[in-house]
């Protein structure tokens, strides 16, 4: 009742509704925080009575820093203001505050949280832009407050369930777990409880947006609200890899993404040097290829993790054709883009692919892994045109690289056309027009 009566006082001394954004981590800079900024700018441009707010975790910066910045890496600028709401606590929601149960200690820090941005702030629409969903309760039962979420992906999936089944290791799934019986068995109950509580955390949400058709469907099965869900496709800069020509001098392999170990560079490594051997030394040989890989660094474990792919290439005997470019500028990596032949990614089941819809837009002929959203909405026919290519093994990735570097210049430069007007459909405006239509019932009862 506080809370709701502080609501309507706020509502009549401001003379409209406002809408708040949950994004502890908008200054970030990557696809998230696109669809952030994005949404915002749609949303200002259709409802000019309305007053908008981001939670944010930040610190260190101030509101007009963090719009700079968002000008500067995604070429946005909102057309009137936002208000920022500091949260002091954003350590709750950090996955390195919780060494075991990370799942359950994130999720309970973001209630945590989104009680710290509730009281400093009540919206009448609350927007879970990250996927902390359970603050969506928080908002909806104690703010009183409508309540839409855009996932980007799945907390927990059934996905992660079958790797723990069937004990295999992995990222999220620690070795001594995988080769313990019980240990396995208990992790299986404790990811089913937590898949229990995630739906019903999830099902709160009046309108829920996701990124992906892999997303989709793990969310249905999760929060079983299909009324209520549609796919909305992030927004991709395409346009800035689109007006760039290309001068593929080389054929260069290329890899964008961050250094995690889900991204799995190892693999890209291994494919690689299993395609340089069926190479000969002559000409358009082995000594023609390059692998590039290009991505940021966001702490020491990632800079670790870098040196040990370093490290991978050496004893594998490939250092000399093997580039890393970390945290380049955005004018460097648009270069690397349109002048490679391939764009690599090796990351199983990706929910979405931002890197893979730049690569295609820039012109490279993608070679992804037959998995999550690259299989089900990115690499897929267009007009009946093949747009790329999918592999999931060693020996997969080099078949297909050396299938791209056989294929004729006339072959590949219709490949790249196909991909490049396949992209179209995940464009600014693309998303702006989806996101809107998704919102609009829970907007006009704003405004009513």
């Amino acid at each position: 009742m506080w809370l709701q009566g502080r609501r309507k006082a706020r509502r009549a001394q401001d003379d409209g509704p406002a809408v708040a954004f949950f994004h502890p981590y908008c200054n970030a800079g990557g696809g998230g925080e696109r669809v952030l900024w994005c949404s915002l700018r749609a949303l200002m441009h259709r409802y000019p009575g309305v007053s908008f707010v981001v939670y944010t975790g930040d610190q260190g910066v101030t509101g007009e820093q963090i719009l700079e910045g968002a000008r500067q890496r995604f070429h946005i600028t909102l057309p009137r203001s936002v208000t920022f709401v500091f949260l002091r606590h954003h350590v709750l929601v950090e996955a390195s505050s919780y060494p075991h149960f990370t799942l359950l200690g994130q999720s309970a820090g973001s209630m945590f949280l989104g009680w710290e941005a509730l009281t400093a702030f009540v919206p009448d629409l609350y927007v879970d832009s990250m996927g902390y969903a359970f603050t969506l309760p928080i908002f909806r039962y104690l703010g009183g407050c409508k309540v839409a979420s855009y996932v980007h992906y799945p907390t927990v999936s059934t996905d992660m369930l079958s790797v723990v089944r069937e004990r295999n290791p992995g990222f999220n799934n620690a070795d001594f777990i995988s080769r313990n019986p019980i240990l396995s068995a208990l992790k299986v109950v404790y990811y089913c409880c937590f898949a229990l509580l995630y739906g019903l955390a999830g099902s709160c949400s009046d309108v829920i947006m996701v990124n992906s058709t892999w997303t989709l469907g793990h969310i249905l099965a999760l929060w079983r609200s299909p009324s209520r869900t549609s796919i909305v496709y992030p927004p991709c800069d395409i346009r800035a890899f689109l007006d760039v020509p290309g001068d593929r001098k080389r054929h260069s392999i290329v890899s964008v993404g961050q250094f995690r170990p889900e991204k799995d560079h190892q693999l890209q490594i291994r494919a690689f040097r299993k395609l340089l051997d069926r190479k000969g030394d002559g000409p358009g040989g082995r000594e023609s290829l390059r692998l590039v890989l290009i991505g940021g660094c966001r702490n020491q474990e990632d800079e670790e993790r870098v040196l040990m792919l370093r490290g991978l290439c050496q004893e594998l005997g490939i250092a000399d054709y093997v580039e890393f470019k970390l945290n380049i500028p955005f004018e460097e990596l648009k270069r690397e883009l349109v002048d490679a032949t391939i764009g690599l990614h090796t990351m199983w089941n990706e929910h979405f692919g931002i890197g893979v819809v730049e690569c295609m837009a820039a012109g490279t002929i993608i070679l992804a892994h037959k998995s999550g959203g690259p299989k089900l909405d990115i690499v897929v026919p267009y007009e009946g045109r093949q747009t790329g290519f999918l592999a999931d093994s060693e020996d997969s990735y080099a078949a297909a690289m050396e299938t791209i570097l056989s294929l004729s210049p006339t072959a590949r430069l219709e490949m790249r056309r196909n991909a490049r007007d396949s992209v179209e459909r995940f464009s600014d405006q693309e998303f702006e027009s989806c996101f809107l239509a998704a919102m609009e019932p829970l907007m006009g009862s704003l405004e009513r």
